[in-house]
């Protein structure tokens, strides 16, 4: 079961990614860059059930996803739960749509309560879709079965980062959408390689211990030379027996000389 629900970290992100392209070519009169994501799942969208769809499969794969690394990969890193709160979001986005496919334009008054609430959860979904790999490159520095992915990851996540940046900053119009798309790619592209890495089976088959999770035994001690010890500890080897005395030699044989 949890095999599926890791699959869902490569589907949803490969999904939405068609659903976006087939739906910016849909759009006449506009250059498949210009509309943001947002907008094509608005009312006046041509076909704006495409982008809807994409948010919501997007969103619940993520959920599924989030819940297998959760179970499989890193039960106590944050990453898992923000992975699956950027999945709730990204359907809150898809089911409460913005108003206009544009930004701007005439006859614009205002904003619905649907189009402000899904503006909050299409940041929210942003933050997630950064934080949640940064949470988990840190976890899986320790392990050895996924630290090839730790730099990989951070610098998918980084870099989606200075994209979204851009994109808020509106310093690059009129490729806004493309810098937009650009950022939602890249942050993707990490939980595709996340999801990716899970599904190998010497990742997938268990969590790994921290190296440093990993105690050995301790010896137990004679408890005649536990004694000695005690009573003298500058004559104590760290084996329990006394110095310039070799483990197994009797008494007898120390005193008679064999």
């Amino acid at each position: 079961m949890w095999r599926l629900a890791a699959w869902g970290g490569v589907a949803g992100p490969v999904l939405f990614t068609a659903a976006w392209v087939i739906s910016s070519l849909r759009q006449a009169g506009h250059s498949p860059v210009e509309v943001q994501l947002s907008g094509l799942a608005a009312d006046d969208a041509t076909d704006p059930h495409i982008m809807m769809t994409g948010f919501v499969v997007l969103g619940a794969c993520s959920v599924a996803f989030g819940a297998a690394l959760a179970r499989r990969v890193a039960p106590r890193s944050p990453g898992p739960w923000l992975v699956m709160a950027g999945g709730v979001a990204a359907v809150a986005a898809g089911v409460l749509r913005r108003d206009h496919m544009l930004l701007t334009g005439p006859g614009f008054a205002g904003e619905s309560w649907h189009n402000q609430v899904h503006d909050v959860a299409s940041a929210f979904a942003y933050v997630a879709m950064l934080a949640a790999p940064l949470a988990l490159e840190r976890r899986f520095r320790s392990d050895p079965q996924w630290a090839v992915l730790s730099r990989p990851v951070r610098g998918l996540a980084l870099a989606s980062a200075i994209f979204l940046a851009l994109f808020m900053s509106h310093t690059v119009e009129p490729w806004n959408g493309a810098v937009q798309r650009a950022a939602v790619t890249l942050g993707l592209a990490a939980e595709v390689a996340l999801a990716a890495r899970m599904l190998t089976p010497r990742a997938g088959s268990r969590a790994s211990l921290p190296a440093q999770a990993v105690l050995r035994p301790a010896r137990s001690r004679p408890a005649a030379a536990t004694d000695r010890c005690t009573a003298d500890a500058s004559t104590c080897r760290d084996d329990g027996h006394p110095a310039g005395v070799a483990p197994g030699v009797s008494r007898s044989e120390r005193v008679g000389g064999g």
